[in-house]
């Protein structure tokens, strides 16, 4: 993908609902440093010189999915206890969901504390109830779900083996995605999976999949063996299986298998980089993404998620800076209008004024070149709609246009008078300035003001037209031409 596609899918997250079905609990972290042993026994003694409380288990994953930009709920079962308010506390700052949120005061909520000293874990101490529910919180959710499973984009189920998803709880969740089409996520534990048949996508680290499969995975064939069992067993549409520093690989029940290597990169901590990676792949399915784009996104994230210490989250714009890397000069310039729209109102915002014009810029020459640096100096900021191949075609003839057009998007990208670069489909950029509303509208002198195509709509916002004289004797039929004649 591109990173202007990541940047559109990141912007539909607003408009995603998701539930986060699972085990939840506080991860504490107590920082400090260990520089002598203790007189009362050999262990460290740890000064503690910071404190740090953090959403932890199947809250992680609504602390991802939230920093992603999605409209989260959570259903699940915890203590009424100190740690359960301080759980609903945080997740009320956030916006989320809780009617599906039950209290029991025979539970204890899990919390984990973590001592770290130079960057490294001492101990961690866990303070847990790990039985199942009882049978009131069951029917509780159970009923929570029959009545809003449909309101959702996609389910996401994160199991920790601690008692919140029980049997039926789990059954009810793939049913329900079943019959409502509704995309059911899960990162699995344990050795048995059957509890999850049904589901859509099933994200297990490699050491599980040999678990659940009964099967050693040592190189390629043996995991493609395992994952052959896992799919078949469970009736599901995908199995992703995480490997670490080999990366992911995505097997679908349809299609051949997609391996996808792991970026290098510094790993400082692997807590949370599951829930980082499930987050990603729900929210890639709830917005359209093939399986093999929402893999390939998700790995990204990882690769991110791993350079932090401790759960943490990692944010679209981390994301699409990671995509872009290796193209930083021009590919941060290419925008699809969606993501172009957003950005362009900001800067309206801040009463920057912007120029827009369009063409087809096939072989760019001298005379473009000079074109577009007197527009530029017609405002803050330079847009241009740039027409794809299908409709350079259809204007300039089937041996048009002689250059692609991501090349030809790239090309005009890294002139330092442009801004942005849009590309459209239709013969006419009515769409992207209407969209955009530019206050200066920029055509070549070749046209009259009456003939520009979304002068009413600039004009009635207040903005005007502008036609700017090409260079004499440059244009790209006649480089063609010349070409032509001389070989």
């Amino acid at each position: 993908m591109e990173r202007r596609e990541v940047e559109s899918f990141f912007e539909k997250a607003a408009s995603v609902r998701a539930l986060v079905i699972g085990d939840l609990m506080l991860d504490e972290y107590l920082w400090g440093k260990a520089e002598r042993i203790s007189p009362e026994a050999p262990v460290q003694v740890v000064e503690v010189t910071r404190e740090d409380l953090r959403l932890g288990g199947a809250g992680n994953v609504v602390h991802n999915l939230v920093a992603l930009g999605c409209q989260v709920s959570v259903c699940s079962v915890i203590g009424s206890d100190e740690n359960g308010f301080m759980l609903r506390k945080a997740f009320e700052a956030k916006g989320i969901g809780l009617e599906g949120l039950l209290d029991d005061p025979s539970r204890r909520t899990s919390k984990k504390t973590r001592v770290i000293a130079a960057n490294q874990q001492i101990v961690r101490i866990d303070r847990e109830t790990k039985s199942a529910v009882g049978a009131a919180c069951e029917k509780g959710m159970l009923d929570y779900l029959s009545a809003n499973c449909g309101n959702f984009d996609v389910i996401v189920v994160s199991d920790y083996l601690k008692g919140v998803l029980t049997g039926p709880v789990l059954s009810a969740v793939c049913q329900a995605g079943r019959d409502l089409g509704i995309p059911v996520v899960v990162d699995p534990k344990g050795s048995d999976y059957t509890k999850y048949r049904g589901a859509t996508l099933l994200t297990p680290n490699r050491k599980e999949a040999e678990i659940a499969s009964g099967m050693a995975i040592t190189d390629l064939d043996s995991l493609e063996s395992a994952a052959a069992t896992l799919l078949g067993n469970l009736g599901l549409d995908a199995l992703l299986i995480t490997r670490s520093e080999a990366g992911m690989s995505l097997f679908p029940a349809q299609g051949g298998a997609v391996h996808i290597p792991t970026v290098a990169r510094e790993v400082f901590d692997v807590t949370g980089a599951g829930d980082t990676v499930i987050s990603v792949l729900s929210l890639g399915l709830a917005c359209g993404l093939t399986l093999a784009e929402a893999a390939w996104v998700a790995n990204v994230a990882a690769g991110i998620a791993v350079g932090k210490l401790g759960t943490s989250t990692v944010s679209p714009e981390e994301i699409v800076a990671e995509v872009g890397h290796g193209m930083k000069d021009s590919d941060s310039k290419i925008k699809n209008l969606d993501v172009l729209a957003h950005v362009i109102e900001k800067e309206h915002a801040r009463g920057k004024k912007v120029v827009f014009t369009n063409g087809c810029f096939d072989l760019l020459h001298v005379g473009h070149v000079k074109y577009l640096q007197k527009a530029r100096q017609l405002g803050d900021l330079l847009v241009v709609g740039l027409n794809t191949d299908a409709s350079v075609k259809r204007l300039k003839g089937e041996t048009r246009p002689l250059i692609e057009e991501s090349e030809r998007a790239h090309i005009l990208a890294a002139l330092d008078c442009i801004d942005y670069v849009v590309l459209f489909d239709e013969d006419t950029p009515l769409t992207l300035i209407r969209a955009l509303t530019p206050d200066i509208l920029v055509k070549g002198g070749d046209y009259s003001v009456d003939e520009v195509v979304g002068r009413e709509v600039v004009e009635a916002a207040g903005g005007r037209v502008e036609l700017i004289q090409f260079v004499d004797g440059r244009s790209t039929s006649r480089i063609i031409e010349k070409i032509l004649a001389s070989y």
